[in-house]
């Protein structure tokens, strides 16, 4: 190291200074997208203090840094997936259908907003939103069109869906039995991390305490009856785009997780019994290197607080398993086909960061739901990278670089600073009552706005390279058909009309009883959904019983 110290001196003096003051750089400071300071060139001498075994590893051993599994995508390609679901379930069942025949075997559901806040389409609090953001659901009768010739023993869905999560899960399992499919057959996700709402997105419907014994009713459930279900997403990807930087996404990210973990082991659940079955998403934003090292960082951080701090003892339970997005953030409405290489580029990144499930974002979304032939796209760069590119033919090929090496160890080293300082508060659930959180994402997104507006982080076709004029050929858009709405309500009222009106308030009742006794209100909700009850008169029985979160008694 003496001798590369010297070596490196001498090429600074003789080499590097001259070609300076003949053409100098052309900032003075050079910084990752979170701030991190980034040196001109990165030596051996900058890793020097990392042992290799205990901090980087073997793809498939503690720390997991290279990756969860020994093999990774020479035995294992990750799981493609297109995150889908407009209008009506016809419509979504139609796009679905598209891309399983396109090659895809992950479905990724979108809801509507008020599927997401527990209104029903013909809710007052509905009109104008049913159908635009994402598919919409009031009773089971919505999956099951969803789901029409989709053997659900044969697909593998991810459900983006929180607060009313419990009432998805259950539809999909009253699914599985109207196919003849077995629970234990049944393999998915539900994303049920509810912190993240109260943080970032405010999807949220009830106050943080019963929102959390939701979501471990939806863990503790799964556990003793759907073996093959990831039970949680824990969603740092909404995280960033509310506006942290990579730091704090991974952060607040692994506090999210802490906080549940502690959540299910009050609930008598063994760790090892249980974590294996959570699953995480983190966001690919910009800065490629620093987002593969912060995916590195995060199965390093995560195993170690595993081992650390619960005692783990079986290995599965140490895998932070990632399902990876394109953070629609990072589109641009302006020169919208540029969207294209961002895309591919996130792709990328979670292919070098070794993410178990990707999902492409569709060039056209800075605009609209995407066009169909948009979402085929945004899967065929997928394919391209799994079988054109060699991406998959080594494990973790940017492992031994000195600047990703000690990137990761950065920012590792960062986000553990964030969390000795949550724990220090009492945790996450207090630092997000306490307005911490929130107050930490308004300070960087704040900072990354100004930066964009200064013309420090250049965005191509936004604050630079940009074109006044208009294309002679505009692109053509997704546009939702404005009888949606109108035909979302006549469906709901024949289900309404057909329905055993008695057997639905016996099973509203029985959600009331447990609810009052607190019981796992899973096995309740399944016989609700199965006689048709709405996912509105579901969330208005909690409703009574737990009131509604109200933000500005908090923050």
């Amino acid at each position: 190291m003496d001798k590369l110290t010297t070596a490196m001196t001498n090429w600074e003096a003789s080499v590097l200074k001259p070609a300076l003051a003949e053409s100098p750089e052309t900032q003075t400071e050079f910084t990752t997208a979170s701030g991190i300071p980034v040196k001109r060139l990165y030596t051996p001498l900058d890793v020097a203090g990392i042992d290799y075994e205990s901090e980087i590893g073997f793809p498939g051993e503690h720390p997991y840094t290279r990756g969860v599994y020994p093999s990774m995508y020479r035995g294992r390609p990750w799981t493609m997936r297109i995150y889908a679901g407009f209008g009506t379930a016809e419509d979504t069942n139609q796009r679905f259908r598209h891309l399983l025949d396109q090659g895809m075997r992950g479905l990724s559901i979108a809801f509507d907003l008020p599927t997401q806040t527990g209104y029903d389409s013909d809710h007052p609090m509905a009109e104008g939103a049913v159908g635009r953001v994402g598919v919409a659901v009031d009773t089971l009768a919505d999956m099951e069109t969803i789901f029409r010739n989709i053997p659900l023993d044969k697909v593998s869905t991810s459900m983006t869906i929180n607060a009313p999560a419990t009432i998805l899960l259950a539809m999909y399992v009253a699914v599985g039995e109207k196919q003849g499919v077995p629970t234990k057959k049944l393999s998915g996700t539900t994303q049920n991390d509810i912190l993240k709402e109260f943080i970032a997105r405010g999807s949220y419907i009830f106050p943080l305490e019963p929102s959390m014994k939701l979501s471990m009713d939806v863990v503790e459930y799964c556990f003793h009856n759907l073996p093959k279900w990831n039970t949680m997403s824990i969603a740092g990807y909404h995280i960033r785009e509310a506006g942290a930087d990579a730091v704090q996404e991974l952060a607040f990210t692994l506090a999210d997780a802490i906080a549940y973990i502690d959540a299910a082991r009050e609930r008598g659940l063994d760790v090892d019994e249980f974590a294996s079955r959570l699953s995480y998403s983190l966001g690919c934003h910009r800065d490629l290197f620093e987002e593969v090292a912060k995916f590195r960082a995060a199965r390093k951080l995560f195993a170690r607080i595993m081992r650390d701090r619960y005692g783990a003892k079986d290995p599965r339970s140490c895998l932070f398993r990632t399902f990876s997005g394109s953070c629609g953030s990072t589109l641009v409405a302006q020169q919208p086909l540029n969207n294209t290489v961002r895309i591919a580029l996130h792709a990328l990144m979670a292919v070098l960061g070794g993410h178990q499930a990707i999902h492409t974002a569709s060039w056209d979304e800075g605009h609209a739901i995407p066009t169909e032939e948009a979402a085929t796209l945004a899967l065929r760069t997928q394919q391209i990278l799994l079988h054109e590119t060699g991406l998959s033919n080594t494990i973790d090929p940017l492992a031994g670089s000195y600047y990703v090496e000690s990137l990761t160890d950065e920012i590792a080293r960062r986000a553990q600073v964030y969390l000795d300082q949550i724990d220090a508060m009492g945790g996450m659930l207090r630092a997000i009552e306490s307005g911490y959180i929130a107050s930490e994402l308004q300070k960087a997104s704040v900072k990354l706005q100004q930066r964009v507006d200064a013309g420090d982080l250049v965005i191509v076709g936004q604050n630079r390279y940009t074109e006044e004029e208009t294309p002679a050929e505009p692109a053509v858009y997704f546009e939702l058909d404005e009888r949606v709405e109108r035909q979302q309500r006549q469906r709901l009222a024949e289900v309404k009309s057909q329905r055993d009106g008695a057997a639905v308030q016996t099973a509203l009742r029985e959600i009331g009883d447990t609810i009052r006794h607190g019981g796992n209100v899973m096995p309740a909700l399944i016989h609700a959904v199965q006689s048709y009850a709405t996912l509105g008169e579901i969330c208005a029985v909690m409703r009574e019983h737990w009131g509604e979160f109200n933000a500005s008694t908090h923050f």
